[in-house]
């Protein structure tokens, strides 16, 4: 599960990978400790690319340095597999829009050669024809006679099918949320054949078994549903030797380096059952992994890597790859171990139902990590909190890793435009909170959202799993339980007893005041006038903010102010807030522990989805007077090992990439392990 950011608010953005032996030829920018650092790439569309660094780096050993080099190189010999997961011809039209953009010779200086460069960094952003967030496909701003001329003048492949559907309103949705358009047939996501339907793909997961129901395995993660020639239903597992297998050996190639050079046998022995995972498609093993590697605490380098997260399937079965390689900010990870050792009281003082509490909150851990390299769904779109495993019954069992991206966060506040908070806050003295506790705020939510959180409660017994319960809105409603959970602690004396702020009344102030003015207002900014909300995150804030909104109307606890034509929110009793919070919050954890289907629908589809129309189009326009995008995503920094002539490495230096078209060419040269098609 994970924590998304954006433009200073909760949500998602962007990130590309690094590091291959081969990087030499990279175009890179080498960094000085001396130089202010240049956090700025480069701007266009509705994105805005970044730089970050790995602080601490030279305090690594040579040992460790190779364990994050092996680490990085796994990692993003998966990038393929996410753009195959996305969309069944992403590979044929990266391919092809970059050998145009390679080898085009003609005339640079028209708008359309301009909105050509464009199109293929949207595409690159995106890993793909759809949009990282709202999913909608990117279409192009110029013609699709430009488009044949492109291709001719380069002489450049590719089918007339696809070149068309690049224009056309085919596969316009990567996932499509509304029941009605079906989940599958609305979805161009490529993790079901076409033509299976949403009651098919349940009818076949209805019969699947696992040895221990109390251990229920995650069936569909790491696979795609397919129909036979028999006209049967059977899955591709993406496995060493199975789908995506020239990829995956790749991984497995880089992993079997990296458990060589492990820090301790626990970390070792975990990231060799990763092999075997991949090696198998075993989800026996994959829960065995991931026990061990939530047992593997020790060490100064930790990782994510696999089929996880489920957000882009609409059904909530396939996971979608990433990797992220990480290395512990032992400073920052003390000040917030505090939280993580406090979960039980957390736990014990919730609002939930006693019925729905832990008895026993068990192996929380909690880092503030550096980032030094991120791959698949982390990249380009990264989060800036993790916690993991997903599946409830390890969870519940054996605890919960948590970190929050240290230097993602950092490289955000660093680069971020100013201005967006004067113009939407209410007053002063909403603007003066933000500016002493915004920082703080941000951090203090995205740890007890990952920690606290998605830790919190428990499923009555007999109940199936969300993705079984709660279908297409399992990922929403959990996001925004976790959501509250942080909201309710963030306005509570017990932040001040433990050290975490000076005063936890103006930093729950301010927290509530950012929480609502993003949700009811400002996360509008990335969706297009008409639009509906799609992406989980965005939901979910909306859903919160809009509920606690219309159930204090009747004692104005969130009143709705007009000044001189714009529209503001001002909280007039952040006490009454906070009980609000803890009553949905209540409610949600019921919903998920007793698999209620219809009242999580209800919640999501009356409070989460449709968008205030009058307030969107003034959003927008109050919007334009601010140059910054409203996505923000990274270049990777590049990690290039040097050798001694028997070949052995002798040191790893890091190297800034100069532009974001150079590291997505060199990508696609260097870790292109697919074939077009799969």
């Amino acid at each position: 599960m994970k924590l998304l950011k954006i433009a200073g608010v909760f949500m998602t953005i962007a990130v590309s990978v690094v590091c291959s032996a081969q990087n030499d030829k990279l175009a890179t920018v080498k960094t000085s400790d001396k130089a202010p650092f240049d956090y700025f790439v480069e701007q266009f569309s509705d994105i805005k690319v970044l730089r970050y660094q790995i602080p601490g780096w030279d305090n690594l050993t040579l040992k460790e340095k190779e364990l994050v080099y092996y680490l990085t190189q796994a990692g993003t010999s998966g990038r393929d597999i996410m753009w195959d997961q996305h969309y069944k011809y992403n590979l044929q039209i990266r391919s092809a829009l970059e050998h145009i953009y390679q080898n085009f010779k003609g005339d640079k200086n028209t708008a359309d050669w301009k909105n050509f460069e464009i199109y293929i960094k949207r595409v690159w952003f995106s890993n793909g024809i759809h949009h990282h967030y709202s999913s909608e496909k990117i279409k192009p701003d110029f013609s699709i006679a430009y488009f044949n001329n492109l291709l001719k003048s380069t002489k450049t492949t590719l089918s007339p099918q696809i070149i068309e559907i690049l224009f056309n309103d085919v596969d316009s949705k990567k996932v499509n949320l509304d029941s009605s358009k079906g989940l599958l047939e609305g979805s161009a996501i490529n993790f079901y054949d076409k033509g299976i339907t949403q009651k098919e793909a349940e009818a076949f997961y209805a019969t699947k078994t696992s040895p221990d129901p109390k251990k229920p395995y995650s069936y569909g993660l790491n696979s795609k549903l397919v129909r036979n020639s028999k006209g049967q239903l059977e899955e591709k597992v993406w496995k060493s030797g199975g789908m995506y297998g020239p990829a995956i050996d790749k991984i497995i190639y880089w992993l079997e380096k990296a458990q060589k050079v492990a820090e301790n046998k626990k970390q070792g022995d975990a990231i060799g059952l990763l092999i075997q995972y991949y090696k198998t498609g075993s989800l026996k093993t994959w829960d065995d992994y991931n026990i061990a590697w939530l047992q593997a605490t020790d060490g100064n380098i930790d990782y994510i890597n696999g089929f996880i997260e489920v957000y882009n399937d609409p059904l909530g079965y396939r996971g979608s790859y990433e990797g992220v390689v990480q290395i512990k900010d032992f400073d920052m990870s003390k000040k917030m171990e505090v939280v993580s050792k406090n979960a039980q009281w957390f736990e014990d003082n919730s609002p939930l139902a006693p019925e729905h509490k832990k008895k026993n909150v068990v192996g929380v851990s909690y880092k503030t990590v550096v980032v030094a390299g991120e791959s698949g769904d982390s990249s380009p779109s990264t989060p800036i909190g993790v916690n993991l495993p997903n599946a409830d019954w390890i969870r519940a069992e054996y605890g919960s890793k948590s970190v929050s991206l240290g230097n993602i966060i950092d490289a955000y506040s660093k680069s971020g435009g100013k201005g967006r908070l004067q113009e939407f806050a209410n007053d002063e003295e909403e603007i003066r909170l933000a500016e002493k506790y915004g920082e703080l705020g941000s951090k203090l939510h995205t740890s007890l959202h990952e920690v606290v959180g998605h830790a919190s409660g428990q499923i009555n017994p007999g109940v199936g799993t969300p993705k079984e319960t709660l279908k297409n809105y399992a990922s929403t409603l959990e996001e925004g339980r976790a959501d509250l959970v942080g909201l309710y602690y963030l306005y509570n004396p017990k932040i001040q007893e433990l050290g975490l702020t000076d005063n936890w009344k103006e930093l729950g102030m301010q927290s509530y005041d950012s929480y609502i003015r993003n949700g009811l207002m400002t996360q509008l900014v990335r969706l297009e006038l008409g639009a509906n909300i799609e992406e989980a995150h965005m939901r979910n804030r909306q859903w919160v903010s809009a509920w606690v909104y219309e159930k204090g109307k009747k004692d104005n606890v969130i009143e709705m102010i007009t000044r001189n034509g714009k529209t503001y929110f001002n909280i007039t009793d952040y006490d009454k807030l906070h009980d609000l919070f803890g009553q949905l919050l209540k409610e949600v954890q019921r919903i998920k522990s007793e698999g209620d289907y219809e009242a999580g629908k209800a919640l999501v589809e009356t409070y989460g989805v449709k968008v205030d129309q009058k307030i969107h189009a003034e959003v927008l326009e109050r919007n334009k007077q601010f140059p910054d995008a409203p996505y923000s995503g990274f270049v990777n920094p590049v990690l290039v090992p040097k050798l001694n002539a028997k070949g052995e490495i002798i040191a790893i230096e890091i190297e800034q990439p100069k532009s974001f078209a150079e590291q997505m060419l060199e990508y696609s040269k260097d870790f292109g392990f697919l074939p077009l098609k799969n």
